[in-house]
């Protein structure tokens, strides 16, 4: 069997929110991830905060799209609240063993984020933090020693909280500014040893969690796209840093994306489909097709949203697109207009059951075609080289009384979406940079702030309390993907 064309990508992803810990060390600030506690696939993490006036605590549902701070209230971290992030699994400490498993795999790259308040403690500073700056150059001397490509995230889900108390969020254009002296600052420092950036994870969340995304003290629909134009500028701010400080230097976009289906033939699913797929592909086309889409003007117009805009806005967008789009694709989903359809646990996060799908506990779905038809997509619309940076499963793990980790459904689930993506670069002649699999060492789950929902090829001892000793064991699935590494995936048995 044929596998990838020399030099693919093979590699793991990680965000510092969920992976990194140390939350209040090496003069790192308080980033909006700091604020949320765990949670489960019934209980919503929360968003806790304090009242400045009558020093009340509270909190309130973290994702969502209606997620607004209460007046006289700033998010804050409450004593005897548990906050994942705060201690995660420990990369922080534990990032030359961790490396360590990453360089045995084989990996190619490693994609990971720079936490925006490990540099910038408040988010406004006018000098970085120094012992964060040399926390990365650590990390990164260590993946560079094995020949590890780094992948880095400026921004994944974690905005200085200073940011949101004083300023709002990303609904202020001053957060551009804030954003680019950031950008600049880890281009400079780290241009020779990181290649690949991208700006924002996950950009078109913004839709539907706009804390988590931006750190939006108040997310009405006005300030939601206020937010996601700023964010689109300094995103292209940054191409224009990245190539002025080292022409070497790529810049890419990441959207959350997943195939969506209709549920039947009803010409109405079709157009529900067709909706959907735009309020996704908005983001891309901007960020990465380098301007505003007609749609998206007019459903504005429609709402009454009236940007606040520069005259140069439009020009660095059309100038400075993200040089390659990266993506995040777990699974696909089905959506229907009719009611009397199960609404309940869609394959992901929405829609409704897809009945030739089967699912794991949190409703996510194996489609072996999902990564095809995604690659397709976005290669036709774009004709951007594309990288898979997320793409996984979780699942309750269990260790075995010999310490064995027998996780032969992710292996499974891995195989097929593997498969498919190969099809897409050898069939239809789609160019992909590479893939890196989510939370190649076990992780905090974003969603749900567990840690029993487990990615990893590498198993860490932490509950979903905080309980445990942090060990680090190889399930089997570590040996199955040094394999496919080694053959670049032609051997997937």
């Amino acid at each position: 069997m044929k596998g990838f064309p020399e030099g693919f990508l093979w590699g793991g992803a990680t965000a510092a929110n969920q992976y990194e810990g140390a939350w209040n060390e090496g003069g790192k600030g308080i980033s909006t991830a700091d604020v949320i506690t765990s949670g489960s696939h019934t209980v919503p993490r929360r968003l806790t905060y304090k009242n400045v006036k009558t020093g009340e605590t509270g909190s309130i549902s973290a994702f969502g799209p209606n997620t607004k701070i209460p007046e006289d209230c700033i998010p804050a971290v409450i004593e005897g609240e548990y906050y994942p992030s705060h201690v995660a699994t420990d990369f922080y400490h534990r990032y030359k063993e961790d490396i360590g498993y990453m360089a045995e795999m084989g990996f190619k790259t490693f994609r990971l984020s720079i936490n925006w308040a490990r540099i910038f403690p408040n988010g406004d500073d006018v000098e970085p933090n120094e012992e964060g700056l040399k926390f990365y150059d650590a990390v990164f001397d260590e993946c560079l020693k094995y020949g590890i490509e780094p992948l880095v995230t400026l921004s994944h889900y974690e905005t200085p909280l200073n940011l949101t108390i004083k300023y709002g969020g990303w609904s202020n254009r001053k957060c551009i500014d804030f954003f680019e002296r950031y950008a600049k600052t880890v281009f400079k420092r780290y241009s020779g040893k990181v290649k690949y950036w991208l700006t924002f994870n996950e950009i078109n969340i913004m839709e539907f969690a706009p804390f988590i995304a931006g750190g939006l003290a108040d997310p009405s629909p006005q300030n939601r796209a206020q937010a996601a134009h700023n964010q689109f500028v300094a995103s292209a701010k940054a191409v224009k840093a990245a190539h002025e400080i080292n022409p070497e230097m790529k810049v890419g976009q990441m959207l959350a994306y997943q195939p969506s289906y209709a549920y039947t033939c009803d010409p109405d699913d079709q157009l529900l489909v067709m909706e959907l797929s735009k309020n996704t592909l908005f983001y891309a086309d901007v960020q990465t097709g380098g301007k505003y889409p007609a749609y998206r003007l007019k459903k504005y117009e429609r709402e009454g949203i009236v940007l606040d805009t520069e005259p140069e806005d439009f020009e660095l967008l059309e100038k400075y697109p993200a040089d390659f789009l990266s993506f995040s694709c777990y699974g696909s989903s089905t959506f229907t207009t009719h009611k009397d359809v199960d609404q309940g646990n869609g394959n992901f996060v929405f829609g409704v059951k897809n009945p030739y799908l089967e699912t794991n506990e949190w409703g996510w779905a194996t489609d072996k075609n999902c990564l095809r038809i995604a690659l397709n997509t976005l290669y036709e619309r774009y004709h951007k080289p594309l990288w898979i940076v997320e793409n996984g499963i979780g699942w309750d793990d269990k260790k075995e009384e010999d310490g064995s980790i027998h996780d032969s459904y992710r292996i499974d689930y891995l195989r097929k979406n593997i498969s498919s993506m190969r099809d897409a670069v050898n069939l239809d002649g789609v160019e992909l940079m590479g893939y890196t699999m989510w939370g190649c060492i076990d992780l905090v789950s974003a969603g749900t702030g567990e840690m029993k929902k487990r990615y990893g090829f590498v198993y860490v001892d932490r509950d979903d309390k905080g309980n445990g000793t942090l060990e680090r064991t190889k399930k089997d699935s570590f040996y199955w993907y040094k394999k496919v590494i080694a053959t670049n995936g032609a051997d997937l048995e």
